[in-house]
């Protein structure tokens, strides 16, 4: 419901951006997006055509410039910090935190980047370089080294003292981190524990050390589990020692949320989450062609298949009118349990320990659906052509096909993740072509056997 309503609103600011720049009024355009939050603007830009999405990236305040760019997927930031000189994307970037910066530097031009690190602090450059040092989607490249820590051995008196005289908090705070002398991680206090208790109250008395720390190493989607199974609004990062490194919040694990949603819903086409909606024409074919070529090898394959009974094809041309709906609902079935799969391994809840029983319980429901669909499928056959025969062949053929979605719908999943290949991308090609393949065997080879005997 809360999605419908987002993008909703997004097509009505949508519209009313086009109608105010397609009449050159840039007024009502400067005022709609100074009343966006930056992540409102940047979903608005990747939406806007190229020429109109420079004219309202004109409009951003300056102050949002960073934080829009943090907003956009790959191809528009590149275009955007294309616009932009060395001076606008220094004052557009210093003032990130750290987590977001990491995210930007490499795509930032190496001069913008060198004036950039000359004008922060030492400190600061030092929690950059730390954040840089690790892989990107795990834990240490998306946590941000600003912590607020505390010592067990003060009172809750002398610790708001010390948060009035630091004067702000970092967004998302709900714990403050208590370490001891060699910066180890001994367990957190809440804010609303500080606040309530009495001021002489010893903070090792408000320590909590039962809740999990993130490992630096962890990934970017055994974090996001993390904080759902445990609803967490920030987390610590440690290191082997325990080291306390930074903290992960709530806004950066949705991000990674939307982000896996994204990436499963469109590599299933073979594109690029990061791909510009409007980006020119020889990039988006060269991002393209790639799958559409593998998805054109697979139909020759199919085709060499019908090729073999082609002499079955001639004497029974009802056949050919019923290929269709062997191979269609074939893969259908098996993208069914692939998306089931490719969800189970993304939540971890798909392994060598429970493959079998999943590949016994999916091989069930295939056979019941196949005997379901089949006798149907069977049924109409035999009114629309009066062959009970042809009937038998393409219930048969059905049963045998949705069993092989099956099969390839589990297993196929799980040797793609063997093989390092990611099955969102590769895995509807795949399976979709095993349906095919099989689909159009199993109906024209019983045909030969049974039908032409």
């Amino acid at each position: 419901m809360a999605e419908a309503v987002r993008h909703d609103k997004t097509a009505r600011q949508l519209r009313l951006l086009s109608h105010a720049l397609d009449s050159g009024r840039l007024g009502p355009v400067r005022r709609l997006v100074h009343t966006l939050a930056p992540a409102e603007i940047g979903n608005l830009l990747e939406s806007l055509p190229h020429d109109k999405r420079m004219v309202v990236w004109g409009l951003v305040d300056p102050e949002d410039d960073g934080e829009v760019l943090v907003h956009v997927g790959d191809e528009v930031r590149e275009s955007l910090i294309a616009d932009m000189d060395a001076d606008e994307l220094v004052a557009a970037v210093e003032d990130l935190d750290i987590d977001d910066l990491a995210d930007l530097v490499e795509d930032l031009p190496d001069a913008v980047i060198d004036e950039v690190l000359r004008a922060m602090d030492r400190e600061n450059r030092e929690r950059l370089e730390q954040v840089l040092s690790y892989p990107e989607d795990t834990a240490g490249r998306l946590m941000n080294p600003d912590v607020v820590t505390v010592r067990a051995d003060t009172t809750v008196d002398v610790v708001l003292r010390f948060l009035r005289l630091r004067g702000e908090l970092p967004e998302h705070t709900d714990h403050l981190y208590v370490v001891n002398r060699r910066h180890q991680l001994m367990g957190w206090v809440a804010l609303q524990d500080l606040v309530t208790r009495e001021p002489a109250t010893p903070i090792n008395k408000l320590i909590d050390d039962e809740l999990d720390s993130i490992h630096v190493a962890d990934s970017a989607e055994h974090v996001a589990r993390q904080f759902s199974d445990n609803d967490w609004v920030s987390a610590p990062v440690v290191d082997d020692g325990n080291v306390l490194l930074g903290r992960i919040t709530v806004d950066d694990v949705i991000d990674i949320i939307r982000e896996q949603a994204e990436h499963q819903a469109l590599s299933a086409a073979g594109l690029d989450e990061d791909e510009d909606l409007f980006s020119p024409i020889k990039r988006a074919v060269r991002g393209r062609v790639v799958w559409l070529g593998i998805n054109l090898l697979t139909a020759f394959m199919a085709a060499f298949v019908i090729g073999r009974f082609e002499a079955t094809l001639e004497q029974v041309v009802a056949l050919a009118v019923l290929m269709p709906i062997v191979a269609g609902i074939g893969g259908n079935a098996a993208v069914q349990v692939l998306t089931l799969m490719v969800r189970g391994l993304a939540l971890g809840q798909v392994g060598a320990s429970n493959a079998r029983i999943l590949l016994w319980k999916e091989a069930r429901v295939a056979l019941i659906n196949g005997l379901l669909i089949g006798s149907l499928v069977g049924l109409v056959a035999l009114v629309w052509f009066g062959d009970w025969v042809l009937s038998l062949v393409i219930f048969a053929a059905l049963v045998i096909n949705f069993c092989s979605a099956a099969l390839a719908g589990v297993l196929l999943p799980l040797l793609l993740k063997r093989m390092r290949v990611d099955p969102a991308v590769a895995g509807t090609v795949v399976v979709t072509a095993v349906t095919d393949i099989m689909g159009f065997f199993s109906f024209l080879g019983l045909a030969t056997v049974i039908m032409l005997r």
